[in-house]
């Protein structure tokens, strides 16, 4: 297993270690792209694919299906969503408001109830990556192959 096939192919195995450093780079990847206007977005959202390979090899190293990787997009989709009708339904309970109080304090209910989903949100995401991060893998043989020599780090 080399570079191509850590980050772009999903079937297979990986170490913690593997993993991390997959990790890394990707994150890494990430904030450089975000500083660069309109390519830096198209091709961050390219990484959306190795980041699932990545996630997808490593659940499979402790016999969990790659599916999973779907967790944090959830979560991540129900709070956007739900932040988007809170703040709705916050400006609309300040559109109604009759005085300046009012309409202040249903905004900032809304935006209260936004962070919150968010913080939840994030949480769920950061409790996925260490669970995947740091759990053991099997020892043996699973149902998505046997234990790879690591391919980055040759140990």
């Amino acid at each position: 297993m080399d570079w191509k096939t850590l980050f772009l192919d999903a079937n297979g195995r990986i170490g913690k270690k593997d993993f991390w450093i997959g990790f890394l780079i990707l994150f890494v990847a990430g904030i450089i792209l975000n500083f660069v206007p309109v390519i830096g977005q198209i091709a961050a959202i390219l990484l959306i694919y190795p980041w699932i390979c990545l996630y997808s090899k490593r659940l499979h190293d402790f016999g969990k299906s790659g599916w999973l990787v779907i967790v944090p997009v959830v979560a991540m989709i129900v709070a956007t969503i739900g932040s988007i009708m809170t703040m709705g339904a916050a400006a609309f309970g300040a559109a109604s408001s009759t005085t300046d109080y009012g309409a202040a304090s249903a905004m900032m209910g809304g935006l209260g109830g936004m962070a919150l989903l968010n913080v939840v949100a994030l949480l769920v995401c950061l409790a996925f990556l260490l669970w995947v991060g740091l759990s053991k893998g099997d020892e043996g043989t699973n149902q998505y192959g046997s234990p790879r020599v690591p391919p980055l780090t040759g140990a």
